[in-house]
């Protein structure tokens, strides 16, 4: 439900999606007044990710690597595990800090993890020597690069045959990181995709697009973004949401309301859909798709996920992972002054370690 301006949002009709957004102000407000930081106190994905130091401690049980990955793959299979993850991090990252701190912190995901995998860390801006599945040699920094970390903590997942399983950019929730692990340790994908995996095992809830949170700067349907024929002249923000999901409503009672972030969004077209709907939608390129069927054809398997498409109707990048304010503005500032253009990442485009 839209709050109208000036119009206290305590004062809202008691609708589920008005009582869902109450809900998670509320969370957000204890968490600022206790200081509180992560799942154990308040809430797994309300955090805050402004840039300051951090000390990141990573288990001891990730593994002691030289580096190789054939070397870590072949001894992870003579210990009986089912492959090795790759973990990307940088230092005083927020989102790699709720990573090892939540997810890693749980015991089941702990002991669940060192089961099934072997654990290599690995720094984003890191120089030393790596040597790959194909016996080539990379800085960590450029291995990074030449698997598209855009975000970290980014991890692959390695099976025994030294193929990637699953790659994830960015944090997850604890629950959709323990699917991941479970989706990769039995072998899932070898049938079908993480997002299938996921629809499978919790059915998404019935389209009902009231039950979307709605903002004023979303454009309403019928929603013309086919770019193919005449360019726009604003890049296109699309939001991937569902119906029944706490992480859209922290996104929306958070990062969606700091007025720079709603300030930066006026360089965008902005649209919001049901990543479930099987509403026909045209999509950038032109095509004529059901929305349920284009976000399937995008790999989008999280909710909410932010796309990005150029003028043109091209995909830019996006966001398919837990978002705060500083990281979102950033990103913001990349796509609205065509930081892609340069031919950099988004890490590379900032080069600073203090941007995450």
């Amino acid at each position: 439900m839209r709050v109208p301006r000036g119009h206290n949002v305590f004062a809202m009709r008691r609708t589920p999606t008005a009582m869902k957004l109450i809900a998670a102000m509320v969370t957000t407000l204890l968490a600022v007044l206790t200081g509180a930081t992560y799942a154990g106190e308040t809430d797994p994905i309300s955090f805050d990710d402004r840039p300051k130091e951090r000390y990141i401690e990573h288990p001891p049980w990730f593994k002691a690597s030289f580096l190789d990955l054939r070397e870590d793959l072949a001894e992870a299979k003579q210990a009986g595990k089912r492959g090795v993850i790759v973990y990307i991090g940088q230092e005083n990252c927020p989102y790699c800090e709720a990573l090892i701190k939540v997810n890693f912190g749980a015991t089941d995901i702990a002991e669940y993890t060192q089961r099934h995998f072997d654990v290599i860390e690995l720094d984003l801006w890191g120089s030393r020597e790596l040597t790959d599945f194909g016996g080539d040699a990379h800085s960590e920094h450029d291995f990074a690069n030449l698997h598209g970390t855009n975000f970290t903590p980014s991890l692959l997942f390695y099976n025994q045959d030294a193929k990637l399983a699953l790659r994830l950019r960015g944090y997850y929730p604890p629950y959709k990181f323990r699917a991941a692990l479970e989706y990769v340790a039995d072998a899932h994908y070898k049938k079908e995709s993480f997002r299938d995996y996921l629809a499978r095992a919790d059915p998404p809830p019935k389209f009902e697009i009231g039950d979307l949170n709605e903002q004023e700067f979303f454009l309403r349907p019928p929603y013309m973004l086919d770019r193919s024929r005449i360019a726009a002249q604003r890049p296109l923000m699309v939001f991937f949401e569902q119906r029944d999901c706490h992480a859209c409503d922290v996104l929306h009672t958070q990062p969606l309301s700091d007025p720079q972030v709603r300030t930066q969004l006026r360089q965008f077209d902005v649209i919001q859909v049901d990543m479930w709907s099987k509403e026909p939608i045209f999509t950038p390129d032109g095509r004529k798709l059901s929305v349920v069927d284009w976000s399937k054809e995008l790999g989008l398997f999280y909710a909410p996920t932010l796309v990005f498409f150029d003028e043109g109707g091209h995909e830019v990048m996006r966001i398919a992972s837990v978002v705060h304010v500083y990281r979102l503005g950033r990103i913001l500032e990349y796509v609205a002054n065509r930081g892609y253009r340069t031919g950099l990442t988004y890490q590379q485009w900032h080069g600073k370690r203090e941007i995450l």
